[in-house]
């Protein structure tokens, strides 16, 4: 049997870890957070993006990196997996924000770092339109956050909207649920989730034999 390694991805402020947690409660699954606020150059990142992206996209692939090794130790063992991110998005995210000499650098530790991971059974694509992410964003307060512009946010999410499309084509054999999260607010109503989760559930059952 196949051990379902779920990844959830979409722009920031889209709701990724609220239905990571969901799904790691409903089926006991193992749950990988991406570490956000411990990233020490994320707040001047944001009021200044030409100085620290460099430092900040590094600190992020390290740390996906030693939580990526986490997820091969789980799927080996047999325990399943549900992630707030892929680990591709470290590329989409360089490609926006470092200058070609840094993101050619960058690449080449991505791909050295990368190259032996296990790759999700499903990708969760959480989307939404600009002003709602803002809105998202402003309400959960988180304070490294206060300068993230509007425009970068655009940036992202239309980065996004390119590289699913071109993910699905390379990864074929990788499930891609994509789910407009305008009118789907997870974190709002109980009842939009628990009918999202038992259709997932009706997936790993018929597609990965997972009860």
């Amino acid at each position: 049997m196949v051990v379902p390694y779920i990844a959830i991805e979409g722009p920031i402020g889209v709701g990724k870890t609220t239905l990571a947690r969901a799904i790691a409660e409903r089926f006991h699954f193992q749950i990988i957070e991406e570490v956000v606020s411990a990233n020490p150059f994320l707040k001047a990142f944001y009021e200044d993006m030409t100085h620290t992206a460099f430092q900040t996209e590094m600190f992020f692939l390290m740390d996906r990196f030693h939580q990526q090794e986490r997820v091969q130790h789980l799927l080996q063992n047999g325990q399943p997996v549900v992630s707030d991110y892929h680990i591709l998005k470290n590329q989409l995210f360089a490609k926006e924000t470092l200058k070609p000499d840094y993101h050619a650098k960058f690449e080449q530790i991505f791909e050295i770092l990368t190259a032996d991971f296990i790759k999700p059974n499903i990708v969760i694509y959480l989307k939404a339109h600009l002003d709602n992410l803002m809105s998202r964003i402003k309400e959960r307060g988180r304070p490294e956050e206060t300068h993230l512009s509007k425009d970068y946010l655009h940036r992202i999410a239309e980065a996004y909207e390119q590289w699913i499309p071109q993910f699905q084509l390379e990864n074929q054999d990788v499930q891609i649920i994509t789910v407009e999260t305008d009118t789907l607010n997870f974190a709002k109503n109980k009842d939009e989730l628990d009918c999202f989760l038992n259709d997932l559930h009706q997936m790993l059952k018929e597609e990965w034999e997972y009860a």
